[in-house]
């Protein structure tokens, strides 16, 4: 009878530890210490010949959101983009579409001197954080067929 005491308190011992353990998790949880939204990482990755190098998504002076895009061109020849569309979703499942129609030449292994900021009008972007996709519509030099490239965008918005 001694040896299955032992064990009842063994387990009930670390059985309230463990319950304690629990509930200060979900307390941390709840007031948003363990928010996944702080740890979410900024990425933005184009597959296809071009290269994300720098973004920033902030609220402008007249409340929508604008998206400045830095693109490197890595496909061996100059190329003239026809557009650059971005869909975005916020956390709580909002989508919004935005696009940059001027076309730019970017020369061969050459950063992008700066796209016109890609602004989202129509819709209202809520919460912190945001995913998207990004397509580039691009005719090489000398060509004369359109090619798409397209990618992934993550992050936080900025101020």
């Amino acid at each position: 009878m001694k040896k299955a005491q032992a064990a009842m308190e063994f387990l009930m011992t670390y059985g309230w530890a463990i319950l304690v353990v629990l509930a200060a998790i979900g307390a941390l949880a709840y007031f948003g210490v363990l928010s996944p939204d702080r740890f979410m990482p900024s990425k933005c990755t184009i597959t296809g010949g071009f290269s994300c190098i720098e973004y920033k998504l902030q609220l402008n002076e007249t409340g929508t959101h604008q998206l400045r895009l830095y693109i490197q061109n890595n496909l061996g020849v100059d190329t003239e983009t026809g557009s650059v569309d971005v869909t975005l979703v916020d956390k709580n499942g909002l989508a919004c579409t935005g696009a940059d129609n001027t076309g730019l030449t970017i020369a061969n292994g050459q950063k992008s001197s700066s796209t016109t900021p890609i602004t989202f009008t129509g819709c209202s972007l809520t919460g912190t954080t945001f995913k998207g996709i990004i397509t580039i519509t691009y005719t090489k030099s000398g060509e004369a067929e359109q090619h798409t490239a397209s990618g992934e965008i993550s992050g936080r918005f900025e101020d």
